[in-house]
């Protein structure tokens, strides 16, 4: 299956695109609202009564029949293969109320690292976690917490973002994986009719609203069974794994494109808006942008390519050389000479304190900055080391092009 690109797993537009589709939107616009205002009245008595009973199976089924009138509709699969042992559950992101569907099925709690404080956190039903306390005591807090006899298990999303769900998953971060050896994959699909699951930069209660005005979201859960780590594995090779286990339950595609990719691909989209208007050249702007130029998809594969290569360069940057050179191989050369602009990209830290860069082999690292045996005296034997060492970096990586991509494509481009 196709690798798909950042646009593919983002809905920029909450209405549909099909003629048919928004006419029949147009049509159910009178009855969304009056569902909305309903609901929302509705919602009310069930904050209430999710926050009087107590924890229980009871309280639980009560409040599901509930959220179902509230459109939001819960399927699982397999719940045999809840493993009542395990202490972490790693699901992937669709929407803002995923662990609170999850926690319909079973207790869990889902801490919150960024955003609201206080009552609010409290009330979306996530965990507090106190940033001041510092990323390494957050860790070996959540460690403490996976280890406590009787405590609801966790539920982290670590592709930190949410997708639509229909094309590949984000990166998973790593330090999730770190806290403990054993988890259980949970694979979440969401469907919607007329109207998209979200758009970027929606707030929680703007979704919240968007929720209660579809006529019906439907949430299905499938347990997989649990998984542990292996002897010798990693963090970041586990949580590969548990990536490729949810990707194929799902349908969707394993990618290597981070939170911080798609945040500086909305970045440049929110900037590139204003000059649609105005004359705008094929591939002039970044990864997956809806522009009129016809090279935007091979321009797309090309830059998954080089960033397959060059793992530590940001998309925008292998996008925005690319729409100069069109050629993967100069692309690569370009970056390699000019080492500056892989420097611009934003280390992604985890609460763990650990850049996203400290994901990759040291060994690549080492072999990517071959030093000169000496310092030159003369003005020309400098000269010829800084040759030698670009020599070294584009042979390094032309191999590694070759060895995944094969001589035959490679020369292709």
């Amino acid at each position: 299956m196709e690798t798909p690109v950042i646009e593919d797993m983002i809905d920029f537009c909450r209405l549909p695109k099909d003629t048919l589709v928004f006419l029949l939107l147009v049509i159910y616009f009178p009855v969304g609202i009056c569902l909305m205002l309903l609901r929302i009245f509705i919602g009310v008595h069930v904050f209430l009564v999710s926050c009087a009973l107590p924890e229980s199976f009871l309280r639980r089924f009560i409040v599901r029949i509930m959220c179902s009138v509230l459109g939001m509709h819960v399927r699982q699969q397999n719940p045999r293969s809840r493993d009542k042992n395990t202490k972490l559950y790693i699901c992937n992101h669709v929407t803002e109320f995923d662990h609170n569907i999850i926690n319909l099925l079973t207790p869990c709690c889902t801490p919150q690292f960024e955003g609201s404080t206080g009552f609010v956190c409290w009330a979306r039903g996530f965990m507090e976690v106190h940033a001041a306390l510092g990323r390494g005591a957050i860790g070996e807090s959540l460690q403490r917490y996976c280890s406590t006899e009787g405590a609801s298990p966790l539920l982290l999303l670590p592709e930190e973002d949410t997708t639509n769900g229909r094309a590949g998953l984000l990166k998973f971060s790593s330090w999730p994986f770190s806290l403990t050896d054993s988890i259980q994959p949970v694979a979440l699909r969401v469907a919607r009719p007329l109207i998209a699951l979200s758009t970027p930069e929606s707030s929680w209660l703007t979704e919240l609203l968007w929720t209660f005005f579809s006529p019906v979201t439907v949430y299905h859960v499938s347990w997989l069974p649990s998984v542990s780590r292996e002897d010798g594995e990693s963090s970041q090779e586990f949580a590969n794994k548990v990536q490729e286990l949810l990707a194929c339950e799902l349908g969707l595609v394993t990618t290597k494109i981070t939170k911080a990719d798609k945040a500086e691909h909305i970045k440049r989209k929110r900037h590139a808006l204003p000059q649609t208007s105005t004359s705008l050249r094929p591939g002039s702007i970044g990864l997956g942008f809806t522009a009129q130029g016809t090279d935007e998809p091979r321009i797309a594969q090309m830059a998954q390519q080089v960033k397959d290569v060059l793992p530590h360069v940001p998309l925008s940057v292998i996008t925005n050389d690319l729409a100069q050179t069109s050629c993967v191989n100069v692309t690569i050369t370009n970056l390699l000479e000019y080492k500056e602009g892989s420097s611009s990209e934003d280390s992604e830290e985890s609460p763990f304190g650990a850049s996203v860069n400290s994901t990759f082999p040291s060994t690549c690292a080492q072999t990517l900055q071959p030093a000169a045996k000496s310092f030159g005296k003369s003005a020309v034997d400098r000269h010829l080391s800084l040759q030698e060492r670009k020599e070294a970096l584009y042979n390094f990586a032309r191999r590694r092009y070759i060895e995944k991509y094969g001589s035959d494509q490679e020369d292709s481009h």
